[in-house]
């Protein structure tokens, strides 16, 4: 019995699964070291301070400048047009309506315009009417013999030249 575990192999891999990929990872990440952008562009990209300025004086700046921002936005906002000011303009639609319907309202307003235009064009006069109410001259649908006839005949010779090949 001693002989049998003797000759037992014992397996000594290790229990966490092999990784390939952590090698990739690790390339990876040499990758992006590489191309890592120097400390100068940083700051000048205003992510790092700078370092040549004492900490107070580089805070002291920071506050200014953005005290210099809140001013510039403040100054802004106070030239900004009044609400009415930009309905009256065209600029705003003049709705009460809740910001999430305003655009099935419009879509509603468009179509109720053309349907009241394809009913108005359904009631139109005839021009005949017309003519007897005295609104219009002349019927504007009727073409005299003489247009009609020179009509004709220009496109009886623009169909002749198609097929002539002239044109």
């Amino acid at each position: 019995m001693a002989e049998s575990n003797r000759s037992a192999v014992i397996d000594e891999t290790p229990i966490s699964p092999v990784r390939p990929a952590s090698h990739v990872r690790q390339n990876s990440l040499e990758k992006h070291l590489q191309h890592r952008p120097d400390p100068q562009e940083l700051k000048d990209r205003h992510i790092l301070l700078d370092t040549t300025a004492a900490p107070a004086l580089q805070s002291a700046a920071h506050d200014l400048e953005r005290q210099r921002a809140t001013d510039s936005l403040k100054k802004g906002l106070e030239k900004r047009p009044q609400r009415e000011d930009l309905v009256e303009r065209n600029i705003l639609p003049d709705s009460t309506a809740a910001p999430a319907i305003v655009g099935h309202q419009r879509e509603l307003e468009k179509h109720m315009r053309a349907d009241s235009l394809n009913e108005k064009i359904l009631h139109r006069p005839k021009p005949e009417q017309l003519l007897k109410e005295g609104i219009l001259t002349e019927d504007p649908t009727a073409i005299d013999s003489a247009a009609a006839d020179k009509l004709y005949e220009e496109n009886i010779e623009e169909e002749y030249a198609k097929r002539e090949g002239g044109a």
